[in-house]
């Protein structure tokens, strides 16, 4: 298993597995991981799961049993067809080109603040 970082939403981890984020949760629930509260979410119900060797263990030997059942069926692609539109190309190169921190960042405001306060910081929100 490549690299994991120390900690992890969710949804980052949910996405490195190629799985529901429902299923990372239940697994956090049921296998007791350590977690903590995301600084700056309110509700406290975002929170960063801590990747010790646990979490490691059980990933590497879920992934392993998974590997082994899915080796029929597609492979996921990531790819843009060319129906995306230029915006969407455009906004995949610019996330592509981030920095982790940068993406990381950049996870933690949409979180916060959601779509509509995202594009109204970029004054593209709808206009009223």
């Amino acid at each position: 298993m490549n690299r994991l970082p120390d900690k992890m939403t969710t949804a980052e981890l949910a996405d490195y597995l190629g799985i529901a984020r429902q299923t990372v949760s239940r697994w956090t629930r049921e296998q007791g991981w350590s977690t903590e509260a995301i600084p700056g979410i309110k509700g406290g119900r975002a929170r960063l799961i801590h990747i010790d060797q646990n979490v490691r263990h059980f990933l590497a030997n879920t992934t392993a049993l998974r590997q082994q059942t899915s080796r029929v069926e597609e492979p996921r692609l990531d790819y843009l067809s060319e129906s995306d539109s230029q915006a969407l190309r455009q906004i995949t190169h610019a996330l592509h080109n981030m920095t982790p921190d940068e993406q990381q960042r950049l996870a933690l405001l949409l979180v916060r603040e959601g779509l509509h306060g995202f594009l109204h910081r970029l004054g593209i929100g709808q206009a009223e």
